[in-house]
């Protein structure tokens, strides 16, 4: 069955000067806070569209990777996955970066690698993502 999730930004003011408020509506667990110098320059406790990016490609990698590792008849016992969008203001996001921790019982390095490849390719945000370049670190801890 498929499922749809909603978001909606207010925004307010010109790009540079002005600010939002991101609200995740699917789940109701609240508000963020947007503006162009917490994208372009430093957080400063507010959120970004590349932020959010990496959150959810984090998790959907982790949740693809978790699938592929137990089909294979090798559960992981943790994950730990990042992801680090990098934007450029000017030219746009130029690149994802995954790194992923695994501990997974019973699993060599080359094994964990090529799940963790498959996972990248495979996970439906890496497919959502297809223009970027998206690169991973895979290890066993």
């Amino acid at each position: 069955m498929a499922t749809t999730r909603s978001a909606h930004t207010v925004w307010e003011g010109s790009l540079t000067e002005g600010s939002g408020t991101v609200t995740f509506d699917s789940s109701g667990i609240g508000e963020q806070a947007v503006s162009w110098p917490s994208r372009a320059e430093q957080a400063n406790g507010k959120t970004s569209p590349e932020e959010l990016i990496a959150a959810a490609h984090s998790s959907c990698f982790s949740m693809a990777l978790s699938h592929g590792l137990t089909g294979a008849g090798t559960p992981p016992t943790k994950l730990r996955t990042s992801a680090d969008v990098t934007f450029q203001p000017g030219t746009g996001i130029t690149g994802i970066h995954l790194t992923v921790e695994g501990e997974v019982p019973g699993l060599d390095d080359a094994a964990f690698q090529a799940a963790a490849e498959n996972a990248k390719a495979n996970c439906p945000v890496s497919q959502a993502l297809t223009g970027t370049t998206i690169t991973l670190d895979a290890k066993l801890a």
